[in-house]
């Protein structure tokens, strides 16, 4: 699907987006969720355990093909990424929550990534469409590298943090617009070739996870501006990141069906997300 040269400009933006995540984070923000770990620990296990579950749980009951199927669940199964502070603070949610939920899922992603994959991703590989496991680990472990040089700017120089963070939302954008129109462009005819069920499976994933998250917020006794945070962190999936590891741990030849609906699912969730920041932003907390 992709070209050398496109696939060398994901793995940039995608490094550009990691550096911007750790640029907003900050050691008093790890402090701060050891002196109270209830609400991210509650975030995180929201994350990555409706998230995969509800991949898994759409795959089977929408009967997708397992190369639909495994770029569902990929998406699932990654951790939370800038998106979801950029809602969460428009829907004036505990950002700081969100920051932090955000930096942790990206930590604890490079062991519980792989090991949600191969709990939910097995019944849909074969000998022709392997999940490389460890590949994939590799992959995430490497991503955390630019993270913390994002960190060391902001610890370092914090004047430039705010620039390096606005930088790699930027880069984030850029990567969901080269593969959205590299994809519309060599493969358009899917929208209106993909049934019902396709378009059913992304809409609902992000849907699913907002509702499900914010209910565990609710149960766990978090404010309302933390379950609003809870509720986005876990509907709103690291789709670069997500569509980053489909490219480059797979075979090319499979990156067309892989990677349709982690693309249809970026669209929905932005505009479902920004539909639900918009009408929490009206409500009193």
């Amino acid at each position: 699907m992709l070209s050398g040269l496109e696939q060398a400009l994901l793995a940039l933006l995608l490094v550009v987006l990691m550096v911007g995540m750790g640029a907003s984070l900050t050691v008093d923000a790890f402090r701060g969720v050891l002196r109270r770990p209830r609400a991210p620990l509650i975030g995180l296990a929201s994350q990555f355990g409706w998230m995969p579950l509800i991949a898994y749980g759409l795959a089977r009951a929408l009967d997708l093909p397992a190369p639909l199927a495994l770029g569902l669940i990929v998406v699932g199964c990654t951790p939370g990424g800038t998106t979801s502070n950029l809602f969460t603070y428009y829907a004036r949610a505990d950002l700081a929550l969100s920051v932090s939920m955000t930096a942790i899922s990206s930590i604890a992603a490079v062991a519980l990534m792989p090991l949600t994959l191969r709990l939910y991703a097995a019944p849909f590989s074969s000998a022709e469409l392997l999940v490389p496991y460890k590949s994939i680990a590799v992959t995430l472990a490497l991503m955390l590298v630019p993270m913390v040089i994002g960190m060391l700017v902001r610890r370092r120089w914090p004047a430039a943090a705010p620039r390096v963070e606005r930088l790699g939302s930027y880069a984030g954008l850029a990567v969901l617009a080269l593969l959205i129109v590299t994809g519309l462009a060599r493969n358009g005819h899917l929208l209106l070739e993909s049934p019902p069920a396709i378009y059913i499976a992304a809409l609902a994933l992000g849907l699913l996870g907002f509702c499900l998250g914010h209910l565990s917020a609710r149960l766990g006794g978090l404010s309302v501006a933390a379950r609003r945070a809870v509720a986005f962190e876990t509907g709103i999936q690291n789709s670069p990141l997500a569509l980053g590891i489909l490219v480059t741990s797979f075979p090319a030849a499979m990156h067309g069906q892989l990677l349709w609906l982690p693309l249809l699912y970026a669209l929905f969730v932005i505009a479902s997300s920004a539909a639900i920041a918009a009408y929490l932003r009206a409500r009193p907390l």
